[in-house]
């Protein structure tokens, strides 16, 4: 399918999408979407929203949702180093609450495919990282939902960052037991 493989994994219609790349001396070339390959591989989603973030070493943002607006994305590494997780929060899928988590890098430029219905975050390994993504669906600030990041009865194995730093907003995420979620 072009310039990209999709790779599945151990939850349905989640992917790590390994990408061409094309470099010579003077550096590098990729694509990093193109509609119709994606259509061809059942990955049939209408982009909306480009997002950017950055963040220092230690820095873990999630485990994030949007309640009634879910939000399927597309998520990549610009600069630096992640531990990227989806966790499966879709009514009666035989996945529920279970995790797939991938290094993304600008070294290796994988990309992490996550449909609506999961649950997202990322930490940061490196020294500095910037994070982009695609999302089908538009932000709502009223709408946003978490779930603990370090929920026992999830265990995300993350990997030794030394201090793990959170917003105010992510220090008050319920276990998932307790949010009752489900898509």
């Amino acid at each position: 399918m072009g310039n990209f493989i999709f790779n599945d994994t151990k939850i349905k219609d989640v992917y790590i999408i390994d990408v061409k790349t094309y470099g010579d001396n003077r550096g590098y070339f990729m694509e990093t979407y193109k509609e119709s390959d994606f259509n061809e591989a059942g990955l049939d989603y209408n982009f909306v929203q480009d997002n950017q973030s950055s963040s220092r070493k230690g820095v873990l943002r999630g485990l994030h949702f949007q309640k009634t607006h879910p939000q399927a994305k597309l998520v990549r590494v610009l600069k630096g180093e992640v531990f990227d997780v989806a966790v499966d929060l879709r009514k009666g899928s035989l996945t529920y609450g279970q995790w797939v988590g991938v290094v993304l890098s600008e070294e290796n430029k994988r990309q992490f495919m996550i449909p609506r219905g999961f649950a997202h975050g990322f930490v940061v390994m490196s020294d500095y990282a910037e994070f982009a993504y695609k999302c089908d669906e538009l932000y709502h600030p009223e709408d946003e939902g978490g779930i603990m990041w370090n929920d026992p009865a999830i265990g995300i194995d993350w990997p030794d960052v030394g201090k793990i730093i959170l917003s105010e907003k992510d220090k008050g995420h319920p276990a998932l037991a307790e949010s009752k979620i489900e898509f």
